[in-house]
């Protein structure tokens, strides 16, 4: 079994970017042209490297290969955006590395490309690329290239030597429960072996509603391979387990005007096979609550008002100050509800949040990671 730091660590230490190894400070498939150029790099490390994985790194200064990371990002369906939009599709992972000297809301994060046999294309328009366009890889570039010649394999011999010395043993997996346990102290943390190979520890604030045990702030690592599966500042959790398999259920907290509601977000079952393997298996809960119109309008058009003032540079109002830090759910909650160009309105907003408050900024960036589940589900 791979351990993903370790691997992480080789890759920056003994190559630089070329065909089967790419870096990146950041990526944003919120945004066209952020989706455009991330649906490019995976098409060209596929084609360029069909007979081996292949690995972006996000969250690496280009120039010195320091770790900054990226904020933990958990979209399980981005399978279905390579799907949507490219021809002959790789099968991709994208997995959240924690790293010690990081901040706890900071990952780095590794994507994993398994070509499938063939060219990989891109399927329709995106941005200012064309349907039907192929790219490769020209040392650290993505290019793209009329195919008309069979791709060799000059990678398989470097490919499996960076992942042999990435193998995991004993003592990385007990370093890193005890890591774990350390450094959430505070947070009642807690380990279980599963099929006596897998470790998952994990750890949240409890309680209990109505019989119900949910935890706040959660954070849960498979230490075997140093990956975190799930991380959350700000939405409730239930976790369920047995000998095979551990369960996690995610809710967001929606409402108006005070009146607030969990709803069930995402259900993620992880099961553990007796030949030293696993699978996540991931299911949409969410149906979207409907609100009374009249009164989402009201609260949209409030919206804009206090968006408009931002951008101008004017002082809020108190009730404005007040109404700000719900600014992103109630895009949300609008959004959900059919008032289709409240999400532009949300994007647009992201500058001036950030220059706001980091709270709200962050309720920003939560908003907008259940938008994107929702949407490529």
């Amino acid at each position: 079994m791979i351990n993903k730091r370790l691997l992480i660590k080789n890759l920056l230490a003994h190559n630089d970017e070329n065909s089967f190894y790419d870096k990146k400070r950041k990526v944003n498939i919120s945004e066209k042209e952020g989706k455009a150029k991330f649906l490019k790099h995976i098409c060209a490390l596929s084609n360029s490297n069909p007979k081996n994985n292949s690995y972006i790194v996000i969250g690496v200064e280009d120039e010195d290969n320091k770790i900054i990371g990226v904020d933990f990002f958990d979209d399980s369906k981005i399978q279905n955006l390579i799907n949507a939009y490219l021809d002959n599709p790789p099968i991709i992972s994208y997995e959240n590395i924690p790293f010690p000297h990081l901040p706890s809301d900071k990952v780095v994060g590794l994507v994993t490309i398994r070509p499938n046999e063939g060219i990989t294309s891109l399927r329709k328009n995106i941005w200012k690329y064309y349907g039907g366009s192929v790219f490769f890889r020209e040392g650290s570039m993505s290019m793209p290239k009329v195919f008309d010649i069979e791709v060799k394999d000059v990678n398989s011999e470097i490919v499996a030597a960076i992942e042999s010395h990435a193998q995991n043993n004993i003592e990385h997996t007990l370093d890193g429960v005890f890591d774990f346990m350390n450094s959430k102290q505070d947070y009642d943390p807690k380990y279980k072996v599963f099929k006596e190979y897998f470790v998952v520890c994990w750890a949240g604030i409890k309680k209990v509603v109505k019989e119900n045990t949910y935890f706040s702030r959660v954070d849960i690592e498979l230490i075997n391979e140093q990956v975190r599966l799930f991380y959350s500042l700000l939405d409730e959790v239930s976790i369920e387990h047995d000998n095979e398999s551990f369960k996690i259920v995610e809710y967001i907290q929606l409402g108006l005007q005070g009146n607030y509601k969990y709803y069930p977000l995402e259900e993620v079952i992880i099961k553990f096979e007796d030949n030293a393997s696993y699978n996540i298996e991931s299911q949409l809960l969410f149906e979207a609550p409907q609100f009374d119109k009249k009164v989402l309008h009201h609260i949209y058009n409030s919206n804009n008002a206090i968006l408009e003032k931002l951008k101008k540079g004017y002082a809020l109002t108190e009730n404005e100050i007040y109404d700000i830090q719900n600014l992103p759910a109630t895009y949300m909650i609008c959004y959900l509800n059919l008032f289709h160009d409240a999400l532009d309105k949300l994007t647009e907003a992201k500058p001036y949040l950030k220059a706001y408050d980091p709270g709200v900024y962050k309720s920003y960036k939560e908003c907008m990671r259940v938008l994107r589940k929702i949407r490529y589900s």
